[in-house]
C-alpha cells in the first residue's frame, strides 16, 4: 500500500478544516501519515485519527516561522522513509512548506489541483481552467510527489478511525531562513468563517458604494450566513481581503450563496460555482452570473434587498 503523507495546520487548537478535507482523499490512496503543524493535543491527534490519520508527525515550531525549519526536517524524514506523496492545501503556510521542501528534494510542486491520484507511472492531477468549465490533467513521474490541492475539493468526513501513533519532529535551525513572531493579531470576527459557512451573502460592484456593503451585513445576520466579496470591491477598499471570494481568495462551497450586485467575473465564479443553492440580484438580466445561479432575481439590489431583509425580520 503506497504511503501518503498529508500536512495539516492547527487552527485554533484543532486541525484545519483543509487539512480533514485532504486526510478524505489520501486515506482513499494509501496509508495516511499526517504532518500536523502546532501545539498539538490529544484531542485534535483523536480528531486526525478519526478521518483517517494512522500516524502522526508532531511539529512545534514555538515562536519561529515554521516554513525554513519544517521544510529541512521534512526532507531528511522523506529520505529516510520514502513516502510516495505528501499533500498540502491550497493556503498560505502549506504553498511556503511545499516550495521549500521541493528545492530540497529537487522535485517539482503540482498545484492547485482539484484531483490527485497515484498511476503505474507516477501520479495524474485534474485542474480546473476556463473557470472550471474543463478539467486538464498534469502528471509527473519524479518522486516524492508533491501536490497541492485546492480548498473544498473533498469533504471532510470522519471514518471512526482508532487513535494514531504519535511521533516528535524535530525542527532543527536552519542556516539563513530563521524568523521569529514578536507579536500577532486576531481580526475580530463575528459569525460563521467564510470558508465553513452554511450560507453566505456576498455583495459586488453593483452595491455602488462601500456604504451600501451594509446591506450584505444586514441580510446575513437573519441567515445566520458568512459575508464575502467579489475581488473588485476588496481592491477599492471597501472590505477587508479575509472577504474575497474567487481565485484570488477564498474557495466556498456552502448549501446556499447568495450574490448581490456581482456580475459574475470567471475569477469570481471559480471560488463560489459548487455552492448548493446560488441565488443572484442583479439589475442587468445579462449578467454572467445567472448562467450559474439556480434562482435569479433582476432588480435593483438597493431596492430588493430592504425587502428581502424586512421580510426575513419579520419572521
Amino acid at each position: 500500500m503506497a504511503s501518503v503523507w498529508v500536512f495539516i495546520e492547527e487552527v485554533d487548537a484543532a486541525p484545519s478544516v483543509l487539512g480533514l478535507e485532504l486526510l478524505a482523499k489520501a486515506r482513499t490512496v494509501g496509508d495516511v501519515t499526517a504532518v500536523y503543524l502546532g501545539t498539538g493535543s490529544d484531542e485534535a491527534f483523536a480528531v486526525l485519527g478519526e478521518h483517517g490519520a494512522s500516524s502522526v508527525l508532531h511539529a512545534d515550531a514555538g515562536g519561529r516561522l515554521p516554513s525554513g525549519p519544517l521544510a529541512a526536517a521534512l526532507a531528511d524524514r522523506i529520505a529516510d522513509e520514502s513516502p510516495e506523496m505528501v499533500l498540502f492545501g491550497q493556503a498560505y503556510t502549506d504553498r511556503d512548506v511545499a516550495g521549500r521542501l521541493a528545492a530540497r528534494l529537487d522535485v517539482g510542486v503540482l498545484s492547485n489541483a482539484s484531483d490527485v491520484r497515484l498511476t503505474d507511472d507516477g501520479v495524474e492531477t485534474d485542474h480546473e481552467i476556463f473557470g472550471g468549465s474543463q478539467v486538464a490533467t498534469a502528471s509527473s513521474s519524479n518522486g516524492p510527489f508533491l501536490v497541492l490541492i485546492r480548498p473544498k475539493s473533498f469533504p471532510a468526513e470522519p471514518i471512526g478511525g482508532g487513535a494514531p501513533s504519535v511521533f516528535t519532529l524535530e525542527l532543527p535551525e536552519v542556516d539563513g531562513s530563521e524568523a521569529r513572531v514578536v507579536e500577532s493579531h486576531v481580526e475580530e470576527r463575528e459569525g460563521p468563517q467564510l470558508g465553513d459557512a452554511a450560507v453566505v451573502v456576498s455583495g459586488g460592484r453593483g452595491l455602488g458604494s462601500a456604504d451600501a456593503y451594509d446591506l450584505v451585513e444586514k441580510l446575513a445576520k437573519p441567515l445566520g450566513a458568512a459575508t464575502g466579496a467579489t475581488r473588485a470591491i476588496v481592491d477599492a477598499g471597501w472590505v477587508p481581503y479575509a472577504k474575497q471570494v474567487g481565485q484570488t481568495g477564498k474557495t466556498v462551497k456552502p448549501n446556499v450563496y447568495i450574490a448581490v450586485g456581482i456580475s459574475g467575473a470567471m475569477q469570481h465564479l471559480v471560488g463560489m460555482k459548487d455552492a448548493g443553492t446560488i441565488i443572484a440580484i442583479n439589475k442587468d438580466p445579462d449578467a454572467p452570473i445567472f448562467s450559474v445561479a439556480d434562482l435569479g432575481v433582476v432588480g435593483d439590489v438597493h431596492k430588493v434587498l430592504p425587502q428581502l431583509i424586512e421580510a426575513l425580520e419579520n419572521r
